[in-house]
């Protein structure tokens, strides 16, 4: 591969915003695999721009390092990713973000009701929850969650 293809760290972290640390952090995790000269240096494909900007959005999205990774793991490594590539991941992500969403208003519909008996209530708690059933699953905010 020609030298001019790739990026040292520094270079990295300036077409990508992030710090050199982080993107050391992002390497620990597997998010990215730079090659290395002779002498031990990083190098970096130029498709890592890209693979980084990926884990940028995706924590905006709530995505966790687990996550991000799975969905990386689907990509090629060393070529920059095609739009069939990015499609794939949408759809998951779509599936994940939908499901945050429903959760998010589930809370948000809920959340007078919830604040209003501060579950002190059996008359209106018996509406959401009769005979604690919630208390089956465990301890928590189940019936908010989704859980």
């Amino acid at each position: 591969m020609a030298q001019h293809k790739l990026l040292q760290i520094g270079e990295l972290a300036a077409r990508t915003g992030l710090s050199v640390s982080a993107i050391r952090f992002y390497e620990e995790k597997g998010l990215v695999e730079p090659l290395r000269t002779g002498g031990g240096q990083r190098r970096f494909l130029r498709s890592d721009i890209r693979r980084l900007s990926f884990v940028l959005i995706a924590q905006q999205l709530g995505l966790t390092i687990g996550q991000i990774e799975a969905e990386l793991s689907k990509l090629p490594q060393g070529r920059n990713p095609t739009a069939a590539d990015w499609r794939k991941i949408s759809r998951a992500m779509r599936k994940s973000i939908d499901e945050k969403i429903a959760q998010l208003e589930r809370t948000r519909d809920r959340l007078d009701g919830c604040i209003g008996c501060g579950c002190l209530s059996l008359k209106t708690c018996a509406l959401y929850n009769p005979d604690d059933r919630a208390g089956l699953k465990g301890s928590g905010p189940r019936l908010v969650l989704g859980n």
